[in-house]
């Protein structure tokens, strides 16, 4: 991927919208960032494995929750840009069930200067859906599918399967601490332009490739107060039986209440993958501020 394009992703995301971290951070689980990192939208659902999940606190075993959030940016004179992001959620759960559901898209266009065309600078779509089934005490099982496409990470498709077990250490009204362990299949079709920039360089990619790991994640929850909420996460995967494909992602968000039904969500992510596509960055990072409205 030419580095032009994975500058003025990041320069259109600073802006304002996207508020992207200058720091060496990734929001869901990555390790230190340069500078030009790879771009990336300000709102993510469909993770390199399974966005970890949200059990209900101890004393709320059914619900119906639907949640939608949007913002947005546009600039005229000596530069020119426009971005736009919007996202769903979607849970419900009865006794010992629980499905939640989640969709994402960012579109970004910008130019650095008057005398330069606008050119796409952010493009992802992203979906996720999600099965839990409570059992006895404070265990618990999963399966989860997210899918993603990603024009400047080279992605047509990106999609993953993620099966596995959940263990509550603390499960109370206001915190929770939990952990996951299970398997990430993950199944990509590479875009056309990321094939034939990476054969430009020498390198020939097939336009499938397919990836088997080991997935360990830990999430916490507190609800500091009635108005603010504190959630934290990280995810390691490990490559079988290539251990060079590893990936980690953190991420961490404040939800303030500002009125009946809505809040502002701060979230940072961080994404690593120690070997991505020829020309992507390894590090993602991504700050985002956003205005949610809850209607269930």
């Amino acid at each position: 991927m030419p580095t032009n394009r994975r500058h003025s992703a990041c320069s259109i995301l600073a802006a304002g919208l996207l508020l992207t971290s200058a720091g060496h951070a990734d929001p869901l689980p990555d390790s230190l960032v340069k500078v030009d990192q790879a771009s990336s939208g300000s709102t993510d659902v469909a993770t390199s494995g399974f966005e970890k999940g949200e059990k209900p606190a101890a004393q709320a075993k059914d619900a119906t929750e639907l949640q939608l959030s949007a913002g947005g940016l546009s600039s005229a004179g000596n530069s020119r840009s426009l971005a736009a992001t919007t996202a769903g959620k979607f849970r419900l759960r009865r006794g010992s069930d629980q499905v939640s559901a989640a969709a994402a898209a960012n579109y970004a266009r910008s130019a650095a200067s008057k005398d330069e065309g606008v050119k796409t600078t952010v493009e992802n779509f992203q979906g996720k859906l999600r099965y839990d089934r409570f059992l006895a005490g404070s265990f618990a099982v999963f399966a989860g599918a997210s899918a993603r496409h990603d024009r400047f990470q080279g992605l047509d498709l990106r999609l993953n399967l993620d099966p596995g077990i959940e263990y509550y250490f603390i499960d109370q009204s206001n915190q929770q601490l939990w952990s996951e362990l299970g398997y990430d299949f993950q199944y990509d079709v590479r875009s056309d332009d990321e094939l034939a920039t990476s054969a430009a360089s020498g390198t020939v990619l097939d336009k499938h490739d397919t990836r088997h790991s080991g997935r360990v994640f830990a999430g916490y929850t507190n609800n500091l107060s009635k108005a603010v909420t504190f959630a934290t996460g990280l995810e390691y995967l490990q490559g079988i039986p290539k251990t060079e494909n590893y990936r980690l992602n953190w991420d961490g968000s404040i939800n303030s209440t500002v009125g009946s039904g809505f809040s502002i969500a701060t979230t940072v992510a961080v994404r690593y993958d120690h070997n991505p596509l020829p020309g992507i960055e390894k590090t993602d990072v991504t700050t985002s501020i956003s205005l949610v409205y809850k209607l269930l």
